[in-house]
């Protein structure tokens, strides 16, 4: 038997990922080197994984902003879009959007366009998967930040940026202040996502969806503390980026047996299943599916619906997407009988 068939079901499946972010998707090995090339205070890779092991949301940010302390060079990015990229290709993904966060490097004296081009140069080394750029703003650094960011971003649209989102710490920087930059996001032809309903409750995803007239909501863990919210995102179709693992793991919920996602999916809410930061984690898209099925009940059915849902909600343009979902189908089709 050959290798590829004494994979699991769920490893066979073709995938797509709409919910990822590149610096909290670099393969250990890969960061072990960069702490390595700094002089980290880490002693072993060993010690290295143990960091990642978080008591709630805010020391899951502090852990984030501990990391990135390691990627300072443009080749750094370079070298890490690549890893990542093969991880995806390792995992049978065929398409990601994946959010990268410049802000965060500013620090380092690192440029935006400068950034994205490297990211970019890192990604075109790898075939047989399609990745999609969204540029996350980084909440913490404000509207005006915001701004800028969003016209260097602009600069470089023509490296596969599709899209604008904000992460960080949500419960500090609700989606309102950013109604602005969001409008000039839209205008500038950009697809738009922001976290919400994850460090904050039901409120922060109403003022997305209110005042930033976003396209899709990441995470949206919270929405069912309001029966009103969830019937509207189902009614309304507001695609919602679910990370159950990645929930779980920075304590957004007590367990995985008590996340929400069976209920949404059963309100018919539109939901793709994403990893979040997947080195962060230790997950992958074939542990989330296995976990829905071993514990939340879904179907093999239900999940090649949550793939094909993911196709749909996807930013590809159009002819594209047709495409995608014929292939997927007839992917989906042959995993079934492998």
């Amino acid at each position: 038997m050959s290798h590829e068939l004494k994979q699991t079901w769920y490893e066979r499946l073709p995938k797509i990922e709409l919910h990822i972010h590149l610096e909290g998707a670099i393969p250990i090995d890969a960061l072990w080197k960069l702490v390595q090339k700094y002089n980290g205070d880490v002693k072993s890779l060993e010690n290295l994984k143990s960091r990642f092991v978080y008591t709630n949301f805010a020391h899951f940010i502090e852990t984030w902003i501990w990391k990135n302390q390691f990627i300072r060079e443009l080749e750094d990015f370079t070298f890490i879009a690549e890893s990542v990229a093969n991880n995806l290709v390792d995992q049978n993904i065929k398409y990601a959007e994946m959010f990268f966060s410049p802000a965060d490097f500013f620090r380092h004296g690192l440029k935006t366009q400068s950034i994205t081009e490297a990211i970019r140069a890192g990604l075109a080394k790898v075939t047989n998967i399609e990745i999609g750029l969204v540029a996350d703003l980084v909440r913490d650094f404000g509207p005006e930040r915001g701004e800028v960011t969003l016209a260097e971003i602009n600069e470089v649209k023509h490296l596969g940026v599709i899209g604008i989102g904000i992460g960080g710490s949500e419960k500090e920087f609700p989606p309102e202040l950013f109604a602005s930059v969001f409008s000039k996001a839209h205008q500038l032809g950009f697809f738009t996502s922001a976290h919400a309903g994850e460090g904050a409750g039901p409120e922060s995803i109403w003022s997305a969806i209110r005042h930033l007239n976003v396209d899709r909501i990441g995470h949206g863990t919270r929405a069912e503390e309001d029966t009103a919210l969830v019937e509207y995102l189902a009614v309304n179709k507001i695609p919602i980026e679910m990370c159950p693992i990645s929930n779980v793991r920075t304590n957004v919920v007590e367990s995985y047996e008590k996340h929400p996602i069976r209920r949404y999916f059963e309100q018919n809410v539109n939901l793709s299943v994403n990893t979040d930061d997947p080195m962060m984690f230790g997950n992958s898209l074939a542990e989330e599916y296995a976990s829905l099925v071993e514990k939340k009940h879904f179907t093999p059915l239900e999940i090649k619906e949550l793939i094909i849902t993911g196709i749909e909600m996807s930013w590809m343009e159009e002819k594209r997407k047709q495409e995608t979902l014929i292939m997927f189908t007839e992917s989906l089709e042959w995993a079934e009988k492998t």
